[in-house]
């Protein structure tokens, strides 16, 4: 018989190496996001604030005030934090191939400016959520979309790409060489843009508008809780999910342009198995690394962005690496009450377990009995395919 895991279930041990902290972070700044951002994805249909939900049992085993989970499972229609970023890249793509600022910013104004620009076609490569927010965009929009994905994706996330009309090419190849893939077939169709979130020397522009399109995720917490005024709370720790780096650049930006940035660490966690950050922090300079099957797949990428990897170096306060069977068991603990997130999501999770237990790390990111630790949930649950996947990797595993 099944059992409902506790809230207060004990994480697995640390592993050795696991986590880098980076305890002068805090004191470095940068200027903040374009401050519009949010206005234009407030005019788009569907939009709301995602949830910040409590979660009062976590906060009391981790020994701290507060636990709150941003909960990104179901934005502008999709189940993921991704829609944020491409949404607000393709409008940008659109008003430069127009030559002018476009308002208002519904999906039907945008539509018909794309039907006065001649053919179009937008190009993506993906571990899943990124590749779906460009294919349903691309429909809103009538423009078609070529999505390319490594052939570790499961067959239910390649499904939900299709569903959104896309065309979908599935490679026996990394994420690295898939991306590297997917820019070429863009190269060479005259009207094809590729829409991609990690960046390299010569493309940039692109990835830096979904950086920004992020921005609104931060923006509302702001709104939600207030971290960083010393009336409200102590300090606070936020957790984000990392692969190529661009939503833990967003994190990085917003709150080391904040006037109380001394008093918010921001932590990213990436799988054991694909941690690109942490080893280019270990080495000092942004390296490439070979990458295994995790299930977190949205997060199994084997180099920084471009973009994103100053702001990292210079700004985050810690990275910790997680492996599957603590991303699994965050999943449950996670569902256990009541907040649905899959494997990337939960893995924040997994790392605040492991930051409040291991005492330097603990006290490198500034963490007491009167802290607010925010976990970022980027994505919802795994169709029920998927997670037996899931389920099967996480007991192989142990």
């Amino acid at each position: 018989m099944t059992t409902t895991p506790s809230p207060t279930s004990s994480p697995a041990a640390i592993a050795a190496g696991s986590w880098l902290a980076h305890p002068d972070a805090r004191a470095w700044t940068c200027p903040p996001a374009p401050a519009d951002i949010r206005v234009f994805h407030e005019g788009l249909p569907g939009y709301a604030p995602t949830p910040a939900v409590d979660l009062p049992a976590v906060a009391e085993l981790l020994c701290v005030a507060r636990v709150v989970v941003k909960d990104e499972s179901s934005r502008l229609g999709l189940p993921a934090f991704k829609a944020l970023g491409v949404s607000y890249a393709m409008y940008r793509v659109i008003c430069e191939r127009a030559g002018r600022t476009i308002t208002p910013t519904d999906w039907d104004s945008l539509r018909g400016v794309v039907a006065t620009l001649g053919p179009l076609q937008f190009v993506a490569a993906t571990d899943g959520n990124h590749g779906r927010a460009v294919a349903r965009f691309s429909r809103l929009l009538g423009v078609p979309a070529h999505i390319f994905v490594p052939d570790v994706v499961t067959p239910s996330s390649i499904r939900a790409i299709q569903a959104e009309g896309a065309h979908v090419s599935v490679l026996s190849e990394d994420y690295d060489k898939t991306v590297q893939l997917a820019a070429d077939e863009a190269e060479r169709q005259p009207n094809a843009v590729l829409i991609q979130d990690t960046a390299w020397p010569g493309y940039e522009d692109i990835p830096q508008w979904i950086v920004d399109g992020y921005s609104t995720l931060f923006a509302e917490l702001d709104d939600q809780l207030a971290l960083g005024d010393p009336t409200e709370h102590g300090s606070a720790l936020v957790v984000t999910p990392m692969g190529v780096g661009s939503l833990a650049q967003a994190a990085v930006v917003h709150y080391r342009s904040h006037p109380n940035s001394a008093s918010i660490a921001v932590l990213g966690v990436e799988p054991d198995s694909a941690a690109c950050i942490q080893v280019s922090m270990r080495a000092g300079r942004a390296t490439s690394i070979a990458t295994a099957s995790t299930i977190m797949d949205g997060l199994n990428c084997g180099t920084p962005s471009s973009l994103a990897w100053p702001y990292l170096r210079d700004g985050m306060d810690g990275v910790v690496a997680v492996s599957d069977e603590q991303a699994a068991d965050a999943v449950n603990t996670l569902n256990a009450l009541a907040v649905e997130a899959g494997p990337c999501g939960a893995a924040t999770m997994a790392a605040a377990r492991i930051a409040a237990s291991a005492p330097e790390l603990r006290e490198s990111l500034g963490l007491t009995s009167e802290s607010t630790i925010v976990l970022l949930n980027t994505e919802g649950p795994r169709p029920a395919a998927a997670q037996d996947v899931t389920a099967a990797r996480a007991e192989d595993a142990r």
